[in-house]
């Protein structure tokens, strides 16, 4: 088998999104991470902010019943909005789904988050790896961003994000985030980000062998 594409889904301040990176360089494929936000509001044609604002988000539950009551008419004397017209979590994640998949198909390609590794899990070309860290070196990662811990505690931002992404899995695909099922490989990146991409790279080598 040979992989045209790979899906990383990664804790807050694993550093997911850099691995990405050195892993399309290394292999000469496209990343689709924070580009995927503009092309999002490209095809919404939103705003990119409000595109950034639901990505890998999930609405709440009054949202989603009112949302659908709106729709069915459950509402007397409130005209029907079309569904087209309204923009939010849900329909951030059916056209990240959609971009996805057309990405997938063209191959060589590196996907960071966004529920990839569910999106494409049948396929046989795609490989899922899993990056997480210890919390000391998530929160170490974001202060050497420039994290200003005057907004929110690192700590509790590292813990409301991944609560986000693993509700976002949850309610989208109806799986579990950490599922281990879901990857072909899971792996900390507290090795160093050049081995983690080495070590990915082998093992898409090894199991094609």
């Amino acid at each position: 088998m040979v992989y045209r594409v790979v899906t990383i889904a990664r804790e807050c301040g694993s550093g997911g999104g850099s691995i990405g990176r050195l892993l399309g360089k290394r292999l000469g494929w496209n990343v689709l991470d924070r580009s995927l936000i503009s092309e999002v509001a490209r095809i919404a044609q939103v705003d990119p902010r409000l595109a950034e604002r639901y990505d890998e988000c999930i609405d709440s539950w009054l949202y989603r019943v009112s949302r659908r009551a709106l729709w069915h008419g459950a509402f007397e004397g409130v005209a029907n909005p079309a569904e087209a017209s309204v923009f939010d979590a849900r329909s951030m994640a059916e056209i990240v789904a959609r971009v996805i998949r057309e990405t997938a198909e063209s191959g060589s390609c590196v996907i960071v988050g966004r529920g990839g590794q569910c999106l494409l899990q049948e396929r046989e070309d795609v490989f899922h790896t899993y990056i997480y860290a210890p919390l000391r070196e998530r929160i170490r990662r974001l202060q050497q961003r420039g994290w200003p811990e005057e907004e929110m505690d690192a700590e509790q931002y590292i813990e409301a994000t991944d609560q986000r992404r693993a509700e976002c899995i949850r309610q989208h695909f109806q799986q579990e985030w950490t599922n281990r099922h879901l990857y072909h490989l899971m792996i900390s990146s507290s090795l160093g980000e050049e081995r983690v991409a080495e070590a990915v790279i082998t093992a898409m080598e090894e199991k094609r062998a």
